[in-house]
């Protein structure tokens, strides 16, 4: 806040704004994507990409009916009108108390309210094949798997998040100034909600009046009522509530206090933009302003080179190390290595350096590419249990600013970190790209002398069952194959021509796949298989 402070009175005096201090949002709007950037002192934090016709769908609310139940797997399926039926467990289908994961429990005063006790088993009766079941998707379609779904339903504001559907109270752990807690309890404690309704404090509802704070709710029971009326109206299958997209979801989540411009290339969205920030402040609105330079917005601000180096599989770091990074359907490993950084003579710090560097990138990056699931990072070894408590802290730290929830294990001996980050949507390199159709994803090729290991191999197969038709073979191969053949492996082909008493014709088709060899009678014309 501070720095936010000084930048603009930098500012005011010498009339130009500086591009690497304070923290900024840059939102551009193409044709056919939407894209937001979340910059802190110039760099890279958060990126959000949105193609025009989607939206996500986690947080939007249906009214299912239940497909079939799977004792095993003690699940649900519910056809919600979507490609695929979601995927509902039998705990996520317990109206449950509120959880204590990021939130403290408040009670309004009283004699605590006695709920009547439903165990996993009861579901199925509660719920039977047919019926119909109001839900909230918590976790986008990934690959094959549907989307998956809760009926612990909450409905989320700038400052609160109600929960029509459960009575517990709290307030986010993220506020801790005890005197600020104790009046927002004091503000739980007057509102007036309707019975068998909840909510749960933000962080954002730190430091605001208890008139912006009724206003917030006021606005989520409307919209609540309005779900129920759809609810009501229509039958199963039907979607009640679509979680706003991106634009909407920025203002509401990222204009915050913190923020110190929001900068637009879109006329209609910037005033779309401060018509939703006016609902909070003038002054929120006054931070929206309308970029309308001759250089790209994205090029203008430093983002577009961080995203493209953002992306690649080696990332460097500040120090001269860098870190690997792979991913696959349900693990991201991430190697640690200290690659240029000589550093000082002492190895043990140079070490920590680069590991206390890595931690701070991988938190960045896990927040960029939106990976989620099981994360193990290879740390490079480290010698004493402080270095590598220091390092543990340092990653903590840089993940409280993510929005997923995030569990570490502290590291093990052999220098490995295991986390899990939730994993809401697709990673974004899903998002935006698909498997080579050269390599089929594999990311390698075969090498041209094992593709002539394997030819010589498919000829001696064939050539050794003694037909007359398949004594005169003509093989195509591509031409870095053809070219291994013609120099370091004539000897042997010749060879092989002799063993058998054969005839070999070899040509070569650029247009074939590296790893595709055809072999054919010259007789017949017929493609001859080993």
């Amino acid at each position: 806040m501070a720095l936010g402070i000084v930048q603009r009175i930098k500012e005011f005096i010498t009339g130009k704004k500086d591009i690497k201090t304070g923290t900024r949002l840059v939102i551009n709007c193409e044709k056919l994507e939407n894209r937001v950037a979340l910059l802190d002192n110039g760099v890279l934090e958060e990126y959000t990409v949105e193609r025009v016709g989607t939206s996500t769908i986690v947080g939007s609310i249906y009214k299912g009916r239940v497909k079939n139940i799977e004792q095993g797997l003690k699940a649900m399926f519910i056809d919600v009108g979507l490609d695929k039926n979601a995927f509902l467990h039998f705990w996520d289908a317990i109206p449950e108390a509120l959880s204590n994961q990021g939130m403290e429990e408040v009670s309004r005063g009283g004699p605590p309210k006695k709920h009547k006790r439903i165990k996993a088993e009861d579901i199925p009766s509660l719920y039977p094949v047919g019926s119909e079941i109001m839900v909230q998707v918590t976790k986008g379609p990934i690959g094959n798997k549907g989307p998956r779904v809760t009926t612990n339903i909450s409905l989320a504001g700038r400052l609160l998040v109600l929960m029509p559907q459960n009575d517990q109270f709290g307030i986010s752990r993220k506020v801790e100034d005890p005197k600020e807690r104790a009046r927002l309890r004091k503000i739980i404690e007057k509102v007036n909600l309707p019975e068998g309704m909840g909510l749960i404090m933000r962080t954002e509802a730190s430091g605001k009046r208890a008139r912006h704070i009724i206003r917030d709710l006021s606005l989520l029971i409307e919209e609540w009522n309005g779900i129920v009326e759809k609810r009501d109206a229509q039958k199963a299958p039907v979607s009640c509530f679509q979680e706003p997209e991106l634009i909407e979801r920025t203002v509401r989540d990222f204009l915050t206090e913190d923020i110190d411009e929001v900068a637009c290339d879109d006329a209609e969205t910037v005033e779309r933009m401060q018509k939703l920030a006016m609902q909070i402040s003038r002054r929120a609105k006054s931070r929206i302003t309308f970029y309308q330079g001759q250089v790209a917005l994205f090029e203008h601000y430093g983002i577009q080179k961080q995203i493209d180096n953002a992306f690649y599989r080696q990332v460097w770091l500040p120090c001269g190390g860098y870190i690997v990074i792979d991913q696959t359907e349900a693990l991201v490993s991430i190697d640690v290595n200290t690659g240029r950084n000589k550093g000082s003579k002492d190895q043990d710090r140079v070490i920590v350096e680069t590991n206390i560097e890595a931690a701070q990138e991988v938190a960045r990056q896990l927040r960029l590419r939106n990976m989620g699931g099981l994360i193990v990072v290879d740390f490079i070894d480290m010698k004493h249990r402080r270095d590598q408590q220091a390092v543990s802290k340092v990653m903590q730290d840089h993940l409280k600013r993510d929005k997923a929830k995030t569990q570490i294990l502290p590291i093990s001996q052999f220098g490995l970190m295991e986390m899990t980050r939730q994993r809401l949507h697709e990673s974004l390199s899903s998002a935006l790209y698909e498997p080579c159709p050269y390599c089929k994803g594999h990311g390698q090729v075969k090498t041209t002398t094992t593709m002539s290991v394997e030819l010589q191999r498919s000829l001696s197969s064939i050539l050794g069952r003694g037909k007359v038709e398949q004594k005169s073979l003509v093989v195509v191969v591509h031409p870095e194959v053809m070219q291994r053949l013609k120099t370091e492996d004539g000897e042997l082909l010749v060879a092989l021509e002799r063993k058998y008493e054969a005839r070999l014709t070899f040509r070569s088709d650029p247009t074939l796949h590296r790893e595709e060899i055809k072999i054919s009678s010259t007789q017949t014309g017929e493609e001859v298989r080993p």
